[in-house]
């Protein structure tokens, strides 16, 4: 049987994190021959996060340092060596974890080893997202669809779900800190021949206070766009240890 393990940064979630982790469709993933492995990354919480978690069920792994992209590539290092599939998805509650198995399909059939979740072109819950951040998301989405030839339709989109071997291969590759993350994973993703494919998903108002700063984050996402129009993979070298590497963005 193979894993497939449900990875779920969160800062300061205490709130809403147990909703998350018992909204995962335990049944139906097993029905579909995969063990469920929910596992949080508590990215230096200064609440509870990490015994909520731990009471729900989930193991949770420390990321000391700050950042969406720092708690992502320290979730990426710790996954299991059984690891057949991952999903990640936010610890806020805007997600629904029952739509997992929708895409991990895709997956599973051979179509694709990349599938996002799309917001924008999904069920959205009125309140759920900003005029601001809509007009930012489509904006960059249009960008990333004209530059590098990808069919996607919410770039910024915390739901992603991935092949294992997808990982293995954009792992080594990944330097972003903060929200520039899901920039970096789909536009390197794209450089690297991937194709991405996305499944319509819902989005619903988050639970406590947004950590996105828009105009700071969105300068940064800005500048991932930018620097990754140059980028090139290249023969993969020995991961560097994640405390000895200097954030870029």
């Amino acid at each position: 049987m193979g894993k497939l393990v449900v990875l779920i940064p969160c800062y300061n979630e205490e709130k809403s994190i147990a909703q998350v982790i018992k909204k995962v469709p335990v049944g139906k993933i097993r029905k579909l021959g995969l063990e469920p492995a929910i596992m949080v990354v508590n990215n230096n919480s200064s609440d509870a996060t990490r015994k909520v978690a731990e009471a729900a069920g989930a193991t949770v792994i420390d990321e000391p340092r700050k950042g969406k992209g720092n708690a992502m590539r320290r979730g990426f290092a710790s996954l299991p060596a059984d690891t057949t599939y991952v999903v990640m998805l936010d610890g806020d509650d805007t997600y629904n974890p029952s739509e997992i198995t929708r895409l991990i399909e895709p997956l599973e059939s051979g179509f694709c080893k990349v599938v996002i979740g799309s917001r924008l072109s999904g069920r959205m819950t009125p309140g759920a997202m900003t005029i601001v951040s809509r007009l930012g998301n489509w904006f960059f989405t249009h960008l990333v669809r004209k530059t590098h030839n990808v069919a996607v339709t919410d770039v910024l989109t915390g739901y992603f779900a991935w092949t294992r071997e997808a990982i293995d291969d954009l792992s080594p590759h990944l330097r972003s800190s903060g929200f520039a993350i899901e920039m970096e994973m789909i536009t390197k993703m794209a450089r690297m021949n991937y194709e991405i494919f996305s499944v319509p998903i819902s989005y619903t108002p988050r639970v406590g206070e947004s950590n996105l700063r828009p105009i700071h984050d969105g300068w940064r996402i800005f500048k991932m766009y930018a620097k990754t129009l140059r980028w090139r993979p290249q023969v993969h070298l020995p991961e560097r240890p994640l405390k000895d590497r200097q954030s870029e963005y």
